[in-house]
Parts: C-alpha cells; structure tokens; sequence
C-alpha cells in the first residue's frame, strides 16, 4: 500500500488536488427535487482586485459552510463571479489608455473605450478566480457569472424598468454626492466621514438697510457664499425673532438676501443661524424646498469655481477659499476664525473629499422599499448573525435618503432612458426606439449616464439564476441560504439585496446574514497599502499551504468581530498539518490491503478503543451543532484538540504495543479502530482544511469515494462507551500527575518507577489494578501497589492528589526533601487559591440566587473536593517537615 511522502509539502498536492475536484464536477450543483438546496452566492470582487487578507477570511468561511452542507447531503451551490466595478475599471483603462497612448477616453470616444473595457477584464477579470482556486473556493465554476454578462443585464434593464413604471425611479435636480477627481456622482453609502481638522470663519453680512450692523455667520465653507440665497435661524431662537424678514448683503457679491425662519438651523452650534446655500449642501437644499428659494451653483465639476464665483472664476476650490477669507479679512468683514475638528465626507474610492452639488440625476424613492425591508429583519424572515448587526442595518434604511443611481461614466449599466432630440419626449424601455412615440421622429439618442455599480449587485442572488425568466434554478435554489459578509458593507450591499429581493422576488434574498470583521495587522491596525502592513494571502500560500492560512484565519475568528494575522499563530497552523501528516504517515505504515472485519473488530474492544469511538462520535455532535451556530472556531479547535491531543498523543501512544504485538486477531481491532476514527476526523476537518485532509482520505484504503463527497459523521447510539470515557478520563489524569512528578523532580522520562496508589474504594483500586499496562507503556512504571493509608507508606516520596486516588512514587535519592516540600506548597497555594474563588462563589447570595440550581450544585461539589485535596497536601507536607 503506498504511503504519504515523508514530509508535509503543500506544494505537491494542492493544486493537483483542486484540478480533480473540478476536473471531476464535485462543486457543480444541480437542480436535484430528491434533496434539499443548500445556496451561497459569493459577494462579487471586483474585477480590478486582487486576493487580500479579507477575501481569504470570507472566503474561507463560506467554503467551510459549503463543503459542510455538501456531506450532509444537501444539493449545495455556491455561485461565484465577479463585479464590473464601474469607477474602479474606468480608472484603470483610463490610466492605461494614457500611459500606452497618451490619450483621454474623449480622444478616442465612448465605443472605443468601452472596447478597451471589454479587452481589460478578458486580460485581468479571471486573475482573482484564479487566486480563489488556490485557496481552495469549491465555487460552481460551471455557473460563474459577471454583473455585466448579458443575463444580469437583462435583469438590471427589467428592474429599472419596473421601478419607473411604479414610479419609484425618477429623474431629478437635487443635491447629490460629486466626485471631483472621479467626475461622477456617488450615493451615500459610498462617503465616507473622517474627522479632520478644519475652521470655522465667522463671516459679517451687512444689513441691506443699515450696512454699519452685520449679522455674523460662521461657516466651514466661505467658498460658496457665491450661492447663499438666505439666512436661516430657528423660530424659537429669542435672539434673532426680531430678525426674520429682514435682508441682508452676500459679502463680496452684494445680493440682497433674506432673513428667514426654519426649524433646522442648531441654535447652539456656531452663532445659532446658518447661510443657505441650496445648491452646496443637502441640508439647504431641502430648506430651499420649503421656502421657494432661489438655487444657485458656483462649483464647477472639476472642483473649480464657476462665473458666478465673479473674479475667483477657474481657481480650485480651496485656493478661493484662501484667497476669498484673505479678501474679506481686509474688508473687516471676518469676525473670528475658530479652529476645529469636524467630519468630512470623502469618496471611498479615490479619498477626494466630495463636493455637494445640485445635478440632474436619476434616483431611487427609498422609503416605499425601505419599510418592508425593515418588517423583513423585525419579524426574523432574515437574521443577522451576530444580532447586534441588525442595528446598522435598522439605522440606515430608517434615515434612508433616495439613492442617486446614475454615474458619470462610460463604463456599466447605460441608462435604458432615451431622448428624442426634436421634441424632447424621454422614453423609457430596454431597446432603442425605432420612431418617438410623442411626433414620430427618428432622431433619437440614449441618456449618456451609467448605472450604480450597487444597483447590479443588488439583484445578485436571483439575477445569477435566471431571473426574470422563470429558470428551474431560480425555482430550486432561491431563496438563498447564508450571507456571508464583512460588517463594513452591511449598507453598501445587504440593505440593497434585501430590498431588492423583497421587491422583484416577493421574499427575502437569504435567511442568515453571517457577519464577520475584518483582518487587522498583529498590532490591531487595519491592513492598507498606506501603512505598508499588508500581507499577500498568495505568498502565505506558496510558503505554508492554503491549509495552515485557513486554519489560522479561522481559528482567531469569532462572529462579527475583528481578528488579526500574527505569524506565530500561521506557524502554529503549519504544525498542526505537520501532526496530522505525520500521525497518518505511521496508521498507514501499520496498516495492509487485507479488509478488516468489521463486525469481529467491534466485538474485541479494549477500553482505549471504545473510548475513542466515543469521543469521535460526541464530536460530531457537537461540531455539527457548532457549525450550525455559526460558531466556525469553536467547531475548529474541537476537532483540533481532538486530533492533536486525544487521537495523536494518547490513542496512539496507548495501542502502539497491540500494533507491535504478535496477537493478528487484536491487530486488526487497533487498524480497524485507527483507520475508522481517523476517517470521521477527516471528514470533520475536511471543510476547514480540505487539501490535507483529502490527499490523506485517498491513502486510507477502502476509500472508493473522494473525501469532498463523502457523508458527514452523524451522532450513532451505538458508539456511546460513556463508562469507558470516564475510565480512561481517569488513566489519563494519573499518567499525567506521574508525568509532571517526574518533570518536576528532574526525573527523566525513561527512568522506570514504581507507584503506590491509596484509591478512593474498591472499584477505582480495581480499575487501577487492570490499567497497569498503560501505566507501563506511556510512564515507565514497572510496579505499583495499593495501601490503606500513608502510615504505611515511606516518608521518601513525591505524591500527587487527583479525584478519587492519591499517588506516590519513592524517589529515592533522586530528588532532595526541600524541593518536595517547595513543589507540595506551591499546590497547596493553588488549592488555596481555588477554594477561596469557590467559596466566594458560595457565599455570594446573588449568585446563589440568579444562578441555575445545579451550576450552585457543581461549585458546592466542587468545593468539598478541593478541600480534601488540600487537607491530604497539608498532611503530606506535615509528613516532611517531621
């Protein structure tokens, strides 16, 4: 039978590995009516992205929940693809284009680039899937979609379409977020707020009828008073009552503006009254609204200031700003300036802080679609994992503005808005219009703006499977099952799914939203270019093995919360492959192609051997329910500490002379035993680690299946050993006791020894009695006797104290009294240490009252045992003090 290689080498199998599985159709689901679906679509990367620490942790966390379902028995799909990233590809053919050519996307116009597009994600798209693969993403390659292929077009056409006839999509002149170095507009979701330091100049109006008197305004943006329309304070403000209705100068520009009453202005921030600019700031907008006011634009796209900005025309915004507060400083028209912090809105994709501007753009009505979105969560049709999550989630879609859908760009979803350019008439339909339906003319043009990128992304989970046509795969695997994503785009993406889905599907996208944080560096920092602290999941992978990096990753992971990549804790991984490499390598060398009876092996059980059984079989239980909690680490460390501590380091330990041993008969009850428990531990860590575990899976012999499709271990009754688990409990707590007796007195570990044992009653001095040989094998005791009490016992010896047995083993001359005594009063402060937690405990009467009767029970128990342990270490330190 052919052995693994001698050495753990990731290299050599997991690439081979991955191609067999795809090779052999193993992540293809199919509609199948005679099992239950099992659906994940992957959060879409983008195309112009590379593999990163929080890829890999999403990924690895939704492989785990796949593979999983996929031995239970589930038709599990997972559908990848990838995102057309409207601003992020434009940049980079925009950069190319300039760099190879030296031209604009205008010098070569909008067919052209978008040729140029196309020919980019064919070059650079598939590079991300490829980097999945290494990872191991067991993704439905055959169902690989991308947000702009020609199925997930057809469903974003169909939802604009069925908004605007609904009149949820309109065209509007509003304040929207502008980019002035993308050039586009940007929803809300896409800002993001740092606190920056800033200033506040409290700018002199003069009053029109009296221009010696000002009324003082304090703003963080002089640059738009070009655009001021009004002053607005609040009705109750006792200072400015006698105010409203009187006009004031716009500095500089001198128009005459209004004193006005509204209910928004915050009469304990600045000087209690705010300058309205409707045209700059959504706030004023919506005054503007209220009072009829007069718009006003004085910035350009680009940033830079417009005619009505009078001589400061052309100049950056920032350089008016300057220059506008040096100018009103020498018209005395600059009260104060105040330094302060202040949160600045900034674009997520390029940092440029973003301009308010008043644009036509086309938006979508929120609040129509928020509200069941919102019932959805409430009534628990969907839960986030963990739940706090479902606060962000309830905070946004209750303060929802409209979302600006329309992007300035080339590259996306163009508009399915059409204009006739003879009469006006804007149609609204998926293809362009032969005749205008209003005068019949021919001359015709599409609306130039692109989709959000978000808007596609939203239809995710049922535009990938047909929508609108009524597929078979639509019908089988939608609704989802999970959502597996980062809290920080709750807003971005799981808001807009779910009102999508709610709205085109009449139910919910997914029923779980598993979210998890985000991958910080080992001192807690975010991981960015900036900072230089990043760490290439690839490279991590060609040194380590996808394996060890997604062990390592999920191991520190707890729901919803950050985690963070240390090294130590990838060697950590690295080791534990080791472990299980070479504990496999060793059942494989002691096993032959001869076929084991099962039925006779099950029938000839040592105590070892059931126990083990035991243990596998309560593990997955236990995992499985770990798993269906979502609580991945928990279920990690289980069948880690199961591998490396129970079936490595005492299984084996304890059958290694029954496999040296000329008895064939038990031989083939320890292969039997070895290679049945090593099979369900496979499976269990298969999910987590499925390159190792498979490539060992194919050595085991009787495998005619791969590991990836074979059934997880279920909970079986009949492999319940519940006596011989706490026997062996006991074996184990005694070998250990010995062990670190002989670490501690410097004995070494081959030394042979005999032990004296004074058991708590009949039964445990019998067990003992029976258990010798372990004792033998694994600690080097040759003999070992029993006494009633220490009386009879010689005073030369090192003792131990665990439940229901003390233990004492004569030293000799090896060990000295006085380092005896110094380790018997370092337990007897540990004993100390625990009764008085107990007892506080006991006597605490809060806890005794809140706490479940039989939790108060254990720690009563657990009392009364410390304290004979510690009254039989005062005795044996008494001993040695005579």
């Amino acid at each position: 039978m052919e052995n693994l290689a001698k050495a753990y080498d990731p290299r050599e199998f997991e690439e081979r590995i991955y191609k067999m599985w795809e090779d052999e159709g193993h992540f293809h689901a199919k509609v199948n009516p005679d099992k239950k679906p099992f659906t994940i679509v992957l959060p879409p990367p983008n195309i112009t992205g590379q593999l990163h620490m929080g890829h890999a942790l999403d990924h690895t966390l939704q492989d785990v929940l796949i593979r999983w379902k996929r031995m239970q028995g589930y038709e599990a799909l997972w559908l990848p693809g990838t995102d057309h990233a409207s601003i992020a590809t434009e940049v980079k053919v925009v950069d190319r284009l300039m760099e190879d050519e030296g031209k604009t996307k205008y010098d070569i116009g909008r067919d052209e680039f978008l040729i140029r597009a196309w020919k980019w994600k064919e070059e650079f798209g598939g590079r991300i899937t490829d980097q999945m693969r290494k990872l191991g993403d067991s993704c439905d390659w055959e169902r690989e979609r991308f947000t702009m292929d020609e199925g997930c077009s057809k469903a974003v056409t169909e939802v604009f379409i069925n908004l605007y006839d609904k009149g949820l999509i309109y065209k509007g002149n509003r304040i929207i977020n502008w980019c002035p170095d993308c050039l586009t507009s940007i929803s809300d979701a896409e800002v993001e707020h740092e606190d920056k330091p800033g200033k506040y100049y409290y700018i002199k109006y003069p009053y029109a009828d009296k221009r010696d008197e000002f009324f003082i305004i304090a703003t963080t943006r002089p640059e738009t008073i070009f655009g001021d329309t009004a002053i607005a304070v609040h009705p109750q403000d006792d200072r400015y009552k006698h105010l409203i209705g009187r006009k004031v100068l716009v500095p500089i520009v001198d128009r005459e503006i209004e004193i006005i009453a509204d209910e928004y202005p915050n009469m304990a921030k600045g000087t209690g009254a705010l300058k309205v600019t409707p045209s700059h700031d959504p706030n004023d907008f919506e005054i503007g609204i209220r009072h009829n006011l007069l718009r006003i634009s004085c910035i350009n796209e680009d940033g830079t200031m417009n005619a009505n900005a009078g001589k400061y025309v052309g100049m950056d915004r920032y350089d008016c700003r300057k220059e506008l507060v040096k100018e009103l400083q020498q018209r005395e028209l600059i009260d104060m300036i105040e330094d302060i912090t202040h949160a600045v809105g900034t674009c997520y994709r390029c940092n440029t802080v973003i301009e308010p501007r008043l644009s036509d753009q086309w938006f979508v009505k929120m609040e129509p679609l928020a509200g069941p979105a919102i019932e959805a969560v409430r009534n628990k049709e969907t839960v986030f994992v963990p739940e706090r999550f479902d606060k962000i989630y309830y905070h946004w879609l209750e303060n929802i503005r409209d979302w600006c859908i329309s992007r300035q760009l080339w590259w996306g979803h163009r508009i399915p808005a059409y204009y006739c350019n003879d009469c006006d008439e804007m149609i609204i339909q998926k293809t362009l219009p032969k005749t205008c339906r209003r005068c019949g003319g021919s001359n015709i043009h599409q609306d130039k703006d692109v989709l959000d990128t978000w808007f596609s992304s939203a239809l995710w989970p049922f535009s990938t499977l047909g929508w609108p046509d009524k597929t078979p795969e639509l019908e089988y695997f939608y609704p989802t099952d999970v959502l597996v994503t980062g809290y920080d785009i709750i807003f971005f993406w799981i808001v807009r799914m779910m009102f999508s889905g709610i709205a085109q599907m009449g139910e919910v996208p997914f029923s779980d939203v598993f979210v998890h944080g985000l991958v910080r560096d080992a001192d807690g920092r975010k991981m960015s270019k900036s900072l230089g602290n990043g760490v290439d999941p690839l490279d991590v992978i060609e040194q380590y093995g996808a394996d060890a990096l997604r062990f390592m990753l999920i191991t520190g992971v707890t729901p919803g919360n950050d985690t963070r990549f240390k090294m130590e804790r990838l060697e950590s991984s690295r080791n534990f492959a080791n472990k299980l490499w070479n504990a496999s390598r060793f059942v494989l060398m002691n096993l032959t192609d001869e076929k084991i009876d099962e039925e006779n092996a099950m029938k000839n059980l040592r105590m070892e051997d059931k126990w083990i059984l035991s243990r596998i079989n309560n593990e997955a239980s236990e995992i499985t329910q770990n798993l269906e909690k979502f609580e991945l680490a928990i279920a990690i460390q289980k069948i880690y500490e199961f591998i490396w501590n129970e079936y490595c380091d005492w299984y084996i330990e304890f059958v290694k002379p029954r496999l040296y041993s000329e008895d064939i008969e038990d031989k083939n009850t320890v292969r039997y035993v070895l290679t049945s428990v090593m099979r369900d531990m496979l499976k269990l860590l298969h999910p987590f680690m499925p390159f190792i575990t498979e490539e060992i899976w194919s050595h085991l012999p009787g495998t005619d299946e791969r590991l990836i499709s074979s059934k997880w271990p279920e909970f079986d009754d009949i492999r319940v050993f519940t006596t011989e688990e706490e026997q062996i409990k006991l074996v184990m707590e005694i070998v250990r006791s010995i062990r670190n007796i002989k670490a501690e007195m410097d004995v070494p570990p081959s030394k042979k020894i005999s032990a004296q044992f004074i058991p708590g009653n009949e039964t445990i001095k019998r067990f003992i009695e029976e258990s010798k040989s372990y004792f033998k094998t694994l600690i080097n005791v040759e003999t070992i006797g029993f006494s009633e009490n220490k009386e009879s016992l010689s005073d030369n010896m090192a003792s131990s104290v665990i439940d229901g047995v003390e233990i004492f083993i004569p030293l000799a001359d090896l060990i000295d009294f006085d380092k005896e005594l110094e380790r018997l009063n370092r337990e007897k402060e540990r004993l100390d240490s625990e009764i008085k937690r107990a007892s506080g405990k006991i006597n605490n009467k809060s806890f005794v009252d809140k706490a479940p009767e039989q939790v108060v029970t254990a720690e009563k128990e657990k009392l009364e045992k410390y304290r004979e342990m510690q009254n039989k270490i005062i005795e044996r330190i008494d001993q040695i003090k005579k």
